[in-house]
């Protein structure tokens, strides 16, 4: 069970990454471009067209985890989709792609798809192709589809909760809701949806993008070792999601980046740090929190707007990491480089 758990995470965690990339590395910078290079759009809207492409994606990404049939790999992806909620029909009967789909549903889907087409095995024989995609829409694609509902209302239950905190002081709210969004970042959840969801902005959405940015600091750092240069960036180019089979392995991998979390989300209360509910959800991916906090920060980009959004989005979270992971790793004995070690291949 353990061993079924890790492949599907790992297939998760794989095609967040390739699906969402494109679009953190290049969507802002791509914005500050296209009004003087309008031809640029076009390049902006097929990343955001991947980016719909995310449940597919997950769904190869666990076949290939579980190394799978080329037929089953493909049957797992499609029934993904079905339970995705990304795929919407308007009143005219025009199906659209919205948005990435509830990550959480997509991985429930594709585990009873991957037990679907593990159940049938060798069973359908030179009938495989023709079987295999067919029932999987029908099984596990649609209970999918039907468990959707439910899971979008527990994504609510979560969001509801992180509205509650910032009715709170904003000192304490701040350090919680940056402790939620830190852990939610390394879950099945999305920090995109939960914070769209509650229209999470202000003060509450500055501290939920530092916690997600104290989250991919401190994993770009603690993994370092253990990955490759490039893997280490993905964490905060792309999204510490990418820890996620670890993190639900091991919880105590993240104990320094919660903590930071916690400090950051602090000073967002205190230097009045805000963002948007479209923001609050990447932290460093795409640059998208600090320069959303450049733009509603009163006075703009002043020296002393350009401080705080260093201090806070770059110096701090790296300075506050460094000395946790130290004191977690060489004092309290409780991380290994090898806790955060990914595999790709």
């Amino acid at each position: 069970m353990k061993q079924f758990f890790s492949n599907l995470l790992n297939g998760m965690s794989i095609g967040i990454v390739v699906a969402l990339i494109p679009n953190a590395l290049l969507g802002e910078i791509l914005k500050l471009l296209i009004p003087h290079f309008p031809s640029l759009q076009h390049v902006l809207d097929i990343t955001v067209y991947v980016m719909s492409l995310l449940p597919v994606i997950i769904g190869v990404m666990v076949g290939v985890s579980f190394k799978l049939t080329p037929i089953q790999t493909a049957s797992v992806g499609i029934a993904a989709m079905i339970g995705s909620g990304a795929v919407v029909k308007n009143t005219e009967g025009v199906f659209t792609l919205s948005g990435i789909g509830t990550t959480l549903n997509i991985g429930i889907t594709a585990a009873l798809a991957v037990l679907f087409v593990k159940l049938l095995g060798d069973k359908m024989k030179e009938y495989a192709i023709l079987v295999i995609p067919t029932a999987t829409i029908l099984v596990p694609g649609m209970i999918g589809y039907l468990l959707l509902p439910y899971v979008k209302g527990g994504s609510m239950i979560v969001g509801t909760g992180v509205a509650y905190l910032t009715q709170l002081q904003p000192v304490f709210m701040g350090a919680a809701i940056a402790v939620v969004f830190c852990v939610l970042i390394l879950s099945p959840f999305s920090t995109v949806g939960v914070a769209t969801v509650i229209m999470l902005s202000g003060i509450g959405a500055g501290a939920a993008n530092l916690g997600i940015v104290a989250a991919g600091v401190g994993l770009a750092i603690a993994s370092y070792k253990a990955n490759s240069l490039g893997t280490a960036l993905a964490h905060v180019l792309g999204s510490p999601k990418i820890q996620m089979r670890n993190f639900l392995m091991k919880p105590k991998i993240a104990f320094p980046m919660i903590l930071s979390a916690a400090i950051l989300g602090g000073i967002a209360g205190v230097l009045n740090i805000q963002g948007t509910p479209y923001s609050a959800g990447f932290g460093l991916s795409g640059l998208v929190g600090p320069l959303n906090y450049m733009k509603l920060a009163d006075g703009g980009w002043t020296l002393g707007n350009i401080s705080i959004m260093l201090g806070s989005f770059i110096i701090l979270p790296i300075l506050l990491n460094l000395g946790l992971i130290y004191v977690f790793s060489r004092r309290l004995k409780m991380i290994r480089d090898e806790d955060y070690k990914l595999n790709f291949d």
